[in-house]
């Protein structure tokens, strides 16, 4: 099981995300609730750290897939109580992202790509690049394990309880 600040140690990954998370704007997503059992900044990290080390080794463009990673959720609310009559959170959250993302950095195609099109399958917005595809999987797969692993980890304490009860 990885630590949550296992990216910490990777001084290359630190040194291309420092100025974002240096940003106000970007820690401002720790006061979010983003999948019951973490914040937006942690979740943010997750799929930022996780993706650019996939992409690292498959030898693609990792800076931007780390920068466009750690800002694919920069959004200010609450997503289970917020709705739009424009569209469902999947459609709206990235382009509010992109568009607070911008407000930052400068950002290139391919990372405006990754921030927009996070949601595929969700959405039908197909991404363009590899790049884009990876951090909407590992979005996917961030997602399901912040949920689920509290949930598996008291599962496993009760399944060890019974056992021990069964053993007396």
């Amino acid at each position: 099981m990885k630590s949550i600040n296992e990216w910490r140690t990777d001084s290359e990954y630190v040194f291309i995300v420092s100025d974002l998370l240096a940003q106000p704007a970007v820690q401002k997503l720790a006061q979010y609730t983003q999948h019951h059992h973490s914040n937006r900044l942690q979740h943010s990290i997750a799929v930022s750290f996780d993706s650019y080390r996939i992409a690292k080794r498959m030898h693609l463009d990792y800076r931007s897939v780390a920068r466009a990673g750690l800002l694919h959720d920069l959004f200010y609310y609450d997503w289970r109580t917020t709705k739009f009559d424009l569209g469902t959170h999947a459609f709206i959250h990235p382009r509010v992202a992109l568009r607070n993302a911008e407000k930052l950095t400068k950002l290139n195609a391919k990372e405006k790509d990754i921030i927009l099109k996070h949601m595929f399958g969700a959405t039908l917005a197909l991404p363009k690049y590899r790049e884009s595809w990876i951090v909407s999987l590992v979005d996917d797969f961030e997602a399901e394990h912040e949920f689920f692993t509290p949930l598996r980890a008291k599962l496993a304490r009760k399944i060890r309880k019974r056992r021990m009860k069964s053993v007396w």
